[in-house]
């Protein structure tokens, strides 16, 4: 039956709503070419519909099958790509490789791109002031306190502060910093809120 594969697609993106899967590049492929197939045979009977005026509403029907797979696929790429902005937010420009893996090469590229966008956006912020812009990933939530005691998860190295202080990450190292100074590596895992 025409539509069951894009269903299936949709039900396995709707199943993890908050979290990213891998890309079904199979059942994408097989979904395409049932439209392929679709339109094909549409084609044949649009042409014959001039003699046999019985064949019109099966050609409706196909197209409605037709149109029907183009809006769920779509909404299953629209879907996708709602998640990808949300881990640029998240993570920053840099995706781990575990999630990276997750991507397609062409929503990568385009990860690539929204990120560079972004990038360029956040500097030209403030620029009119004075400024050199403004890191809106950074403060995602409002701090509740100005400084935070955290955990460094991986060696790091040398970690320079806004005041200018330098401060060396070392794995398994606590120490309290400024609340600022601390979402990114956060977001990125190197370093861990202690509560």
């Amino acid at each position: 039956m025409f539509g069951e594969k894009v269903i299936e697609l949709l039900k396995e993106a709707e199943r993890n709503r908050d979290t990213i899967d891998q890309y079904n590049d199979e059942k994408v492929r097989q979904i395409i070419e049932e439209m392929h197939v679709l339109f094909k045979m549409n084609m044949a009977d649009a042409n014959a519909t001039t003699e046999n005026k019985s064949l019109w509403t099966t050609v409706q029907v196909r197209h409605s099958a037709l149109e029907r797979n183009k809006r769920c696929l779509l909404a299953y790429l629209y879907s996708r790509m709602n998640k990808i902005k949300t881990l640029r937010w998240e993570f920053g420009s840099v995706l781990p490789p575990d999630v990276r893996e997750l991507l397609s090469d062409s929503e990568y590229e385009w990860f690539s791109k929204y990120s560079t966008n972004l990038a360029s956006y956040m500097r030209s912020l403030g620029q009119d002031i004075g400024y050199s812009g403004i890191d809106l990933t950074e403060n995602l939530r409002p701090p509740k306190s100005l400084y935070i005691e955290v955990l460094c998860l991986t060696d790091y190295g040398k970690l320079e502060l806004e005041d200018g202080d330098v401060i060396l990450l070392k794995k398994n190292s606590r120490h309290f910093l400024p609340t600022s100074e601390c979402q990114t590596l956060i977001r990125q895992g190197i370093l861990k809120q202690i509560m």
